[in-house]
């Protein structure tokens, strides 16, 4: 690919966390993370060939993870706002299931609004939705 890069990493119980540091870091990130997703991908299926018990590894690039997990975060504050100002359901991705997980997190204390994965395989979309329940409200949120 003609670019120089240094890989860094550690493991934590059983998963190995890669950190790639180069000169064209935003050819491997890919739109949306989805180059790394898949470099991610392969490097696992690659590992987990050769191990006789499977591990995670984990491959960010430059922190990217972490600066797509606060963007992530920032925009399902501004959706959900969006909600509890207009009383109406919006749906929003596609999204790969980390960055969902994420959006569901940041959203899980909002008690007037309740999220929901919706579609089929890897990549789904989230739909954020006024908690028509909120009165009597459990504390359980599916």
């Amino acid at each position: 690919m003609e670019m120089e890069a240094e890989v860094e990493g550690f493991s934590k119980e059983r998963d190995i966390y890669l950190e790639i540091k180069g000169d064209k870091d935003g050819i491997l990130i890919g739109k949306h993370g989805r180059t790394l997703e898949a470099l991610q991908l392969l490097i696992n299926r690659m590992v987990n060939k050769q191990m006789k018990e499977p591990v995670r590894v984990v491959l960010d690039i430059d922190q990217y993870r972490n600066r797509r997990a606060d963007s992530m975060v920032k925009m399902a504050g501004r959706f959900a706002e969006r909600v509890k100002a207009t009383g109406k359901a919006i749906t929003i991705g596609p999204f790969n299931a980390h960055d969902r997980r994420t959006i569901h997190i940041a959203l899980k204390e909002e008690t007037s609004l309740k999220t929901e994965s919706i579609g089929e395989g890897m990549i789904k979309k989230i739909k954020i939705l006024p908690n028509r329940e909120e009165g009597n409200n459990t504390g359980s949120r599916e």
